[in-house]
């Protein structure tokens, strides 16, 4: 039984209660007989009896209901409680197993993710190691090729450095450097290596260009000599390096010296017209080193006194295209002279060929004429022949004696016209 409708039972008991007593005292006042002023107290004596009567008993009858109402209270309190405990223990087993299983479903899960993961991780990271390693390994493979090409322009250097340390060996050099120059512009009956160009001297040049003379059977020889004065001109690179101009100047005064006492033996050795030309060649092997002596006017107007022109790499093959034009046009000339020749030859031969078919033309005339009077002669014997009676073809051959002699035929008649 709920609180709420054991107020009500309680509130209609009072209710009860009061409409008795007012009965009863109404009843009682009602058996009176005394003056209304002594009614009116015993009324109210009365009313106050029985309210006393009735708050006691209500009283009674309200600690009575309290009581009651307490227990069925705790009753009904502790039967919620314990209703409340066991919902509450069910819903706590419940969700304890839900969640066992949802950890159970999770770590099921996770393990298959991890097993996954691990797996993928296990074949990228094996993947990644083995593509990681391949390309650490050609890395190796490429700086230990590297390093063998290091070692090998090490050894280059230095033996290069050995050639330009070496008089002899820096000579070859600069020989080896317009060898290369020359058979790569000129065809090779165009240069000689080796030549001796004056007749009565035993001086011989490094390299000579062979230049037609006035007659087709006279050659001129250009003689072109190299040089490189690698000290002097190592001294001036080193002297503007550390920004000293007086050194700078020093070296490039020997510098300039060495090059004009080059081109000194050039003109003293090997010119001598008419067998050579008035000029001969300097070639310098190096572009740098030629720049440093074309800055120094005072060595360019030496050199053109002495009838020598200096020329780095790019100017000799400058210098020789424009040869190779020259022996072309040269070449071209003396191919059209000789065309011209051949053109009078031909022009004097077509004459006579041209009395030759004159008289063929006569000759031919009277063969003409021939024929024709052998063709009167054989109709005219047809004529006479007509009367006379035709034998067989094999009595015929019989008779003219024509047994071994085959009969031409249409295609033999043919080639005969």
């Amino acid at each position: 039984m709920t609180p709420e409708v054991l107020i009500g039972i309680l509130a209609l008991v009072a209710v009860g209660i009061v409409a008795l007593l007012v009965r009863r005292v109404e009843s009682r006042l009602g058996s009176g007989n005394g003056a209304p002023g002594d009614l009116a107290e015993d009324r109210a004596l009365l009313l106050r009896d029985e309210f006393d009567r009735a708050r006691t008993e209500a009283n009674a009858r309200d600690a009575a209901l309290r009581e009651e109402v307490g227990k069925s209270m705790a009753a009904a309190t502790e039967a919620l409680a314990a209703s409340q405990k066991e919902h509450l223990t069910g819903l706590g087993n419940q969700l304890e197993r839900q969640v066992r299983e949802l950890r159970e479903g999770n770590e099921q899960k996770l393990d298959q993710m991890r097993a996954t993961v691990d797996e993928k991780l296990q074949g990228t990271l094996e993947k990644r190691l083995g593509e990681a390693f391949a390309q650490v390994s050609q890395r190796l493979e490429a700086v230990h090729e590297g390093l063998g090409e290091m070692k090998q322009l090490a050894e280059d250097v230095g033996d290069f450095k050995k050639v330009l340390t070496n008089v002899k060996s820096r000579g070859t050099w600069g020989e080896v450097q317009l060898r290369s120059i020359l058979e790569e512009v000129l065809a090779p009956g165009q240069w000689e290596a080796n030549v001796k160009p004056l007749p009565d001297s035993d001086a011989m040049v490094e390299f000579a260009i062979r230049l037609p003379g006035r007659d087709d059977q006279q050659q001129v020889w250009l003689p072109v000599d190299a040089k490189f004065p690698q000290e002097d001109y190592t001294r001036l690179q080193e002297a503007q390096d550390r920004a000293d101009p007086e050194a700078a100047d020093v070296a490039g005064k020997a510098l300039g010296q060495t090059v004009v006492k080059a081109a000194t033996d050039i003109r003293d050795k090997y010119l001598g017209p008419p067998h050579t030309t008035e000029f001969g060649i300097l070639f310098l092997p190096t572009e740098g080193l030629y720049a440093e002596v074309l800055r120094r006017q005072e060595v360019v107007d030496q050199l053109q006194r002495l009838r020598i022109t200096v020329a780095g790499p790019t100017t000799l093959a400058a210098i020789l295209n424009a040869f190779r034009m020259g022996f072309h046009t040269l070449a071209i000339e003396q191919r059209s002279s000789e065309v011209w020749a051949v053109l009078g030859a031909v022009k004097t031969e077509f004459g006579k060929f041209g009395d030759v078919l004159a008289k063929l033309k006569k000759q031919l005339g009277t063969a003409q004429k021939t024929i024709d009077d052998t063709g009167v002669r054989t109709r005219a014997m047809e004529r006479r022949l007509r009367e006379v009676e035709e034998v067989p073809d094999d009595e015929a051959q019989r008779l003219l004696d024509l047994t071994g002699v085959e009969e031409p035929g249409e295609d033999a008649l043919a080639e005969e016209q």
